[in-house]
């Protein structure tokens, strides 16, 4: 059938002449331009503008029962108000009515055509509907209750059309439950930034807690890499400046990510800080520890802490250290690059994580370092960290990179972080990362 001579097209609003091309060019604009909004009320404001153009309404109305309960309901906008207010920002400001005509189909809770429209002079609907001739009446639902309702009305008689009705309400609808997410992506928005600026001001302390700069230690030079997965993390590690020329070298882990791992991370600073005496040695370091921690924070939540502390004497080089569940220290020898050159410092007498169980042991060993030792100690975060296809970075890949003999603890560093960069491509990072690297003078 030519398009000239296609009959008149139904709307709620009556019938109309205008061909579909013609229609769908303007719904297509209707909705690019709905499409570019960000705030509910100003895509609420556009939509009524945009039908007002194409459909003759007289006055439009919106009500609202959301916290009320029979009779009580707000209006939330309204053509006859000289002033717009956001009814998601205003809420305090719109005017509470009680009974009468829009109560009755507020609560009818279905979609409802008046024609002939009649409203008593003492109904509080009669400042909204005076001189209208028939009204609409459409329920926008939530968990299958109308909660919302928009009431269209005209002057005169027979303008809404009830076979088109029924496709105006699902519509309708369909717009009130974009607007409704529109509302609900705003407020995650929000949410989100405040808990990303909590999460910042939680990474600032936490990166307070860490070494401002490596210590200055006459036979040992040292360097540290701090990296979390997300903006606060649970890796840490810490310099302790001993009597009698010794130094405590302290790296630990605790499971998890985010804000909780950064937090039991300030208290696993605290207590090893505010330990009576000096920090050794190791192994009654790491009781002390893990028994704070159970009695005091992780017994009820199950978190766990795994840990290496070390005592390195700079007269003798001589480390003294103990072991919690956390991976061996690597250390290239001295004098040697290539295969064969890194070996894994002996944790054979480690204990179990901090934080699991109060009587847990601890055991002491030492090791030796000669003049041109480089030492590796470091979180699993750099071991099992993940390249693109999921496979593991690995221990084998991590001593190849140490064995290549690169001059300088700052070099070394750099190596390991380019070389896990480069293995991981473009995956996001799934655990925190740290290392610190010492080499014997």
């Amino acid at each position: 059938m030519p398009e000239e001579v296609r009959p008149a097209a139904r709307t709620p609003f009556g019938r109309h002449d205008r061909s579909w091309r013609e229609r769908l060019d303007q719904v297509v604009e209707v909705m690019r331009e709905l499409s570019r909004q960000t705030d509910a009320n100003q895509m609420v404001t556009i939509y009524g503008r945009r039908m007002r153009s194409l459909v003759r309404l007289d006055a439009t109305h919106s009500l609202s029962r959301r916290g009320l309960e029979y009779p009580h309901f707000r209006i939330t906008r309204s053509t006859s108000w000289k002033e717009a207010l956001d009814p998601w920002r205003d809420r305090e400001r719109l005017p509470m009515l009680r009974g009468g005509l829009f109560a009755e189909l507020l609560y009818g809770d279905v979609p409802r055509i008046i024609d002939p429209l009649e409203v008593p002079e003492d109904d509080p609907a009669r400042a909204y509907l005076d001189g209208m001739g028939a009204l609409i009446a459409i329920p926008h639902y939530e968990d299958g209750v109308g909660l919302n309702m928009v009431v269209h009305a005209r002057t005169d008689h027979g303008g809404f059309d009830p076979e088109a009705f029924p496709d105006f309400v699902q519509s309708s609808n369909l717009f009130g439950r974009t607007t409704k997410n529109l509302v609900l992506t705003g407020q995650l928005r929000r949410a989100n930034e405040a808990l990303d600026r909590e999460l910042k001001s939680v990474a600032e302390i936490q990166r307070a807690l860490l070494p401002q700069a490596a210590p200055e230690i006459p036979t040992l030079e040292v360097a540290a890499h701090y990296q979390t997965s997300t903006v606060a993390g649970g890796d840490y590690y810490d310099f302790f400046r001993l009597a009698d020329g010794r130094w405590g070298v302290l790296i630990a882990d605790v499971s998890g990510h985010g804000a909780p791992a950064a937090v039991l991370m300030a208290i696993v600073h605290a207590i090893a800080h505010l330990m009576p005496g000096d920090p050794v040695p190791p192994d009654h370091v790491m009781a002390y520890v893990n028994r704070e921690l159970v009695h005091r924070y992780t017994g009820p939540l199950g978190s766990f802490v795994t840990a290496f502390y070390g005592v390195y004497d700079e007269k003798t080089r001589r480390l003294s250290y103990a072991c919690a569940g956390h991976p061996a220290p690597l250390i290239r020898l001295a004098g040697r690059c290539g295969p064969g050159s890194v070996m894994m410092l002996d944790t054979a007498c480690a204990g179990i994580p901090l934080g699991i169980d109060p009587n847990a042991g601890y055991g002491r060993q030492e090791h030796q370092l000669t003049p041109g030792d480089v030492m590796m100690l470091f979180t699993d975060g750099i071991p099992e960290a993940f390249g693109p296809g999921g496979e593991m970075y690995g221990l084998e890949r991590l001593t190849r990179v140490l064995e290549a003999c690169h001059p300088g603890v700052d070099a070394a560093r750099d190596a390991v972080v380019a070389d896990v960069a480069e293995f991981c491509g473009d995956r996001a990072i799934s655990d925190d990362r740290t290392m610190v690297i010492a080499e014997v003078r």
